[in-house]
């Protein structure tokens, strides 16, 4: 296409029109709004889904005409725009929950809502406000300037990986009178989100907004009554945020760039770890299990399925086939029939994936396959697939399992010995 041809006016009425059969040949590469937010193009033909939908192809890769419908091997990835506030007017503090050292669901909601109160009033011309994170502890994922990270504070220390609220809330009262921020927000989760953002309200003699999940102009929306009642109130500082309270971040990148701060002495702590107290993971509800191994038809040994959970130490869940047939009790079936779960490990051994399994199974973080249909819809779904008999993936897992906790055993024994 000619570039006397792209200055056209008609070219360009056509290049703004997505529905214009001649639109995709006039457009090459990504599209930018005004905003310079990267435009998704919804109406560009997508590839099937495991559940046998239409989805949107968000590779950044258009696919050809010759291909079709099918989804591109070699799509490239697509480099995001950089948001950078080089001269914040005002910060956002996000308070993370970090579970095992990484980034969950309701953190980047709560990251996405930060952005919106960064974005409402841009005081200069350098972007407004600086979402600043804060992380305790172990921090693994290398994801944060795509979650929305303007800055981040990264208080590490052995006593970080164990339960210390009154440590961590006396480090946020040092925090949050250095930076002054603008609002205060932590998720509103049993991960420990919850209780740090109360004991910090009792500590700064604020008002919290809690459940909050909805955000409106100089209100807030908040759920009450068990989930029953919507409560609109005056936006506060501190929010103690719900999951799905905004759209994570998707179209921008961040900085992420690291601020120095080095945690507050605390003089008399009434709180004590004693450690972690071992518990039977089946005694743990489905819908709360953070790693579960599932069954299905394709399981020849029900025995070593058993054997194999009590080594993992993950909590047994099952198709609606694994129950229908006797082999597991009902309220151990997972999918929209049976228990809706949000694990950060979902494995699933000898099931093929059903749409109602599919959809219990929506909100896991990771899934693994094992099954010996590599064309299975739960090994498109999986981030990791086995192929090949259970029964022997399984005893090779329970083999390197063991082998790892006999060198932890030696190397421990060592140490005390020395």
């Amino acid at each position: 296409m000619s570039e006397l041809f792209r200055r056209d006016p008609r070219a360009q009425w056509i290049a703004r029109n997505r529905l214009h059969p001649m639109h995709q040949a006039l457009v090459i590469g990504p599209v930018f709004g005004p905003s310079g937010l990267l435009r998704k193009n919804l109406h560009i033909i997508g590839f099937i889904g495991p559940n046998g939908l239409k989805r949107i192809d968000r590779s950044g890769a258009s696919n050809d005409s010759e291909q079709g419908s099918r989804r591109s091997a070699t799509a490239s990835e697509v480099i995001l725009p950089l948001h950078q506030v080089v001269e914040p007017a005002f910060y956002i503090v996000v308070v993370l929950d970090l579970v095992s050292g990484r980034l969950n669901g309701h953190d980047k909601d709560t990251l996405g809502l930060a952005q919106q109160l960064a974005n409402r009033n841009c005081g200069n011309d350098n972007g407004g406000g600086a979402v600043v994170a804060i992380a305790f502890g172990e921090l693994k994922d290398d994801s944060l300037n795509k979650a929305g990270v303007d800055r981040l504070i990264h208080i590490n220390d052995e006593q970080y990986d164990q339960y210390n609220p009154e440590q961590r809330c006396n480090d946020l009262q040092g925090i949050i009178a250095e930076l002054d921020p603008q609002h205060i927000l932590l998720p509103d989760s049993i991960n420990g989100g919850g209780d740090l953002g109360r004991r910090l309200a009792a500590a700064l003699q604020q008002r919290p907004a809690c459940g909050v999940w909805k955000l409106n102009d100089d209100t807030v929306v908040c759920r009450g009554s068990a989930g029953k009642r919507d409560i609109t109130r005056p936006l506060s500082k501190l929010l103690l945020v719900m999951e799905e309270c905004s759209e994570p971040i998707s179209e921008t990148r961040h900085e992420n760039l690291l601020m120095s701060q080095l945690p507050s002495p605390l003089a008399n702590g009434k709180l004590l770890d004693q450690g972690n107290i071992s518990v039977d993971p089946n005694a743990i509800p489905l819908a709360e299990a953070g790693f579960i191994l599932s069954g299905g038809n394709g399981i020849n040994d029900w025995e070593q399925f058993h054997h194999t959970a009590t080594v993992l130490g993950a909590t047994e869940g099952a198709s609606r086939v694994a129950v229908d047939d006797g082999n597991m009790p009902r309220e151990r079936q997972v999918g929209a029939t049976g228990t809706w779960v949000t694990a950060q490990v979902y494995i699933a051994v000898g099931i093929s994936g059903a749409i109602q399994h599919m959809q219990g199974i929506g909100q896991c973080d990771k899934v693994v396959a094992i099954n010996t249909d590599e064309g299975c819809d739960m090994v498109k779904r999986a981030d990791i697939s086995a192929i090949g008999d259970s029964t022997d993936i399984l005893a090779r897992l329970v083999e390197l399992v063991e082998q790892r906790k006999l060198a932890k055993q030696t190397i421990n024994e060592g140490m005390t010995n020395e």
